[in-house]
């Protein structure tokens, strides 16, 4: 692994080394401390105490991980801690690393390693000693220098417990020490240590890339050896994350690889898959010849296969050498199949030809499907006949209607037998039902051409103690109004949340509700920057960019008319509207399909004044689109808006 991933890997060793290396005083995790004694007293308490990855003393505030305390405890030079502790703790670290670690100005060099020569030769003196052979005959182990130490102890700790080792050579600084005692015989706390790793990782015979043209690559040592026991060579990677290590050798010794033919063989669970998969890559990109055989036949490594039927392995093995070139050919053509399928699915997926189908289908299907009007005509003209499948944005200042006009298109939509979903995020849903109530008193009086003073608001129609204050006739026009709402409230369904929705809540009623009543309905919500954020992490911008994103999404995936209320920036208040005055996205701008901006008449001409312009009853409002992805741009709807009782008229219909 890389440097950096090893390091954090060798910090949450702290606790192990910290009860193999210090003695324990009383209290959860404490120690005598190394620095300044604390806890040798006769009281035997002790300040020092470990933590997952860190220590503290609180006597002499010495505090650090677990290289500064295997530096005091074991005097280990820093620049030779970190590799070390690697080797101690079985960790893979890449040799082309760039990390630096405190005062380490370059990973330790080749000339600093520990040359292991003489104590190779010593301990293959010894090999008699055991009859832990795996297998493998003593000519191949004796070849490879391989031996035997009855009470071996790493070089670099002094407190290791002494284990019976056979020694592995994989370069003359580096060797595998494996405890030969049965697994039953090994104490419970030592077995994590069965395969310690001395010095840097090197690939074991490496020198096979040199005389050889047919070469395997396996994950152990021990099964490298089986190997070459049975007659063919073999490289072992020394573990599953060494494989960068193989590649930055294979890419020093190009020429040579060159007429090689590896048969990768590695071990069949996770980790050695993870690693098949970075070395065929690694010889995909550089024109290496491989193929992948499973040499184990039925056992869980080489060597195990080895040791219960040698004759099988060996026939085996000799087969995968005499067979490579039709093992290389079989994997090629394993290779390009599972291209050709990919790059078939993808065609199918993606290419206009392969939705050019499902296109036609769509016309089909959509010839007797009509647009949704809002309700009103000459919006509904503009809009190329109302709504269609898409992002609609409405967008205006502050108190201009925002929710009252897409709460009436919401109704008038309803009043067709069409479904709308509101999501009301600030009012709740009361207040809509009177909004609507109270728009319903003053078209009854319109029409009946009776006395405006007889209509309703908000409040007149949800303040209960009014009523007993009320006329007949008062009385009659708000049961009159309520019955007309009721005509339509089965079409009406309304969400309401108090700051704590998020987009994908309403993603996700969405999809409820269509699954629920099997009808796609038009959706408003009101409004989007009042949305609890995705991410509370994220900017504003961010979290508004994400949820226009996303509300485009459910208009396509449910080909529904998706309506998002939008403030302004509060700069553009007294200007002209533009793309720019929607608040803190850009999104808007570019996903919206409509960009519809309420505005009041006269807004940005000369001595115009905001207050005196909404003081006006009714107040004169223009629907001005700045966007309209497949039709008229620019175009301006007049309103009248009767703000008491949340009304807005074209001004092409009868005034009140």
């Amino acid at each position: 692994m890389d440097f950096q991933k090893a390091i954090e890997t060798i910090k949450q060793y702290l606790p192990d080394y910290a009860n193999e290396h210090l003695t324990h005083s009383k209290g959860k995790n404490q120690f005598d401390c190394v620095f300044c004694g604390s806890g040798t007293g006769v009281n035997g308490t002790g300040a020092f105490t470990v933590y997952p990855t860190s220590y503290y003393c609180f006597v002499c505030q010495n505090h650090g991980d677990i290289f500064n305390l295997a530096e005091k405890v074991e005097n280990i030079p820093q620049k030779e801690v970190i590799y070390y502790l690697a080797d101690k703790y079985h960790v893979g670290i890449d040799n082309n690393s760039s990390y630096h670690l405190q005062e380490i100005q370059k990973p330790i060099s080749a000339d600093l390693e520990d040359d292991y020569t003489d104590f190779f030769i010593r301990a293959n003196q010894h090999l008699s000693e055991t009859d832990y052979y795996r297998g493998i005959s003593l000519k191949t182990l004796n070849f490879f220098k391989i031996g035997y130490v009855q009470q071996w102890k790493h070089p670099k700790s002094n407190k290791s417990p002494a284990t019976p080792r056979l020694i592995i050579p994989t370069s003359r600084t580096s060797y595998l020490a494996r405890d030969t005692r049965s697994t039953a015989d090994i104490p419970a706390d030592q077995r994590k240590y069965t395969k310690v790793k001395v010095g840097k990782v090197h690939i074991f015979n490496i020198k096979a890339l040199k005389n050889n043209s047919v070469i395997y690559i396996t994950e152990g040592e021990i099964d490298a050896l089986s190997i070459i026991d049975v007659g063919c060579p073999a490289i072992a990677l020394g573990g599953a994350s060494h494989v960068k290590t193989f590649l930055k050798i294979a890419d020093e010794n190009a020429d040579t690889l060159s007429n090689c033919k590896f048969i990768i063989s590695l071990d069949s669970d996770k980790a050695g898959e993870q690693a098949k998969n970075e070395l065929v890559n690694g010889f995909k990109e550089r024109k290496i010849k491989y193929c992948c055989y499973n040499t184990c036949n039925g056992y869980k490594d080489q060597n195990e296969a080895l040791m219960n039927d040698r004759n099988s392995f060996q026939r085996v093995i000799e087969w995968g050498v005499a067979n490579v070139d039709s093992l290389i050919a079989e994997q090629s053509a394993r290779e390009q199949a599972e291209l050709d399928k990919k790059k078939a699915e993808y065609i199918k997926k993606y290419s206009a030809t392969s939705s050019l189908q499902s296109f036609l289908n769509g016309i089909a299907e959509n010839a007797n499907t009509d647009s949704v009007p809002t309700g009103f005509k000459t919006l509904d003209s503009v809009l190329d006949g109302g709504l269609y499948e898409g992002l609609y944005s409405i967008g205006a200042i502050s108190s201009l209607g925002k929710t009252t006009f897409a709460l009436q298109i919401a109704d008038q939509i309803a009043e067709q037998g069409h479904q709308v979903l509101v999501f009301s995020l600030e009012m709740s849903k009361n207040e809509l039902i009177a909004k609507s109530i109270s728009r319903n008193t003053i078209k009854r009086i319109a029409a009946s051409k009776g006395n405006p003073q007889y209509a309703k608001t908000t409040r007149g129609i949800l303040t209960g103690k009014k009523y007993a204050f009320y006329n007949q006739t008062e009385k009659e026009i708000i049961q009159n109004s309520v019955l007309d709402y009721a005509k339509i409230s089965d079409n009406i369904f309304i969400h309401e949340g108090m700051g704590d929705v998020t987009v994908d809540d309403i993603v996700r009623q969405v999809k409820e509700h269509i699954e629920s009543v099997q009808n796609p309905p038009v959706v408003i919500v009101d409004y989007l920057q009042i949305l609890s954020p995705r991410n509370p992490r994220a900017t504003d911008k961010q979290n508004t960019d994400s949820a226009i994103l996303t509300f485009k999404r459910l208009s396509r995936d449910y080909k529904i008319p998706v309506i998002v209320i939008s403030s302004f920036n509060r700069e553009n208040y007294a200007a002209k509207v533009s793309m720019q005055a929607f608040k803190e996205s850009g999104a808007i701008e570019y996903s919206t399909d409509v960009l519809i901006a309420l505005q009041l008449r006269g807004t940005g001409t000369k001595d115009f004044d905001v207050d005196q312009a909404k003081s006006k009853n009714p107040r004169e409002i223009e629907a001005v689109i700045l966007k309209n992805r497949n039709g008229m741009t620019g175009k301006k709807v007049n309103f009248k808006f009767y703000a008491m009782f949340n009304y807005f008229a074209e001004e092409t219909q009868q005034d009140i």
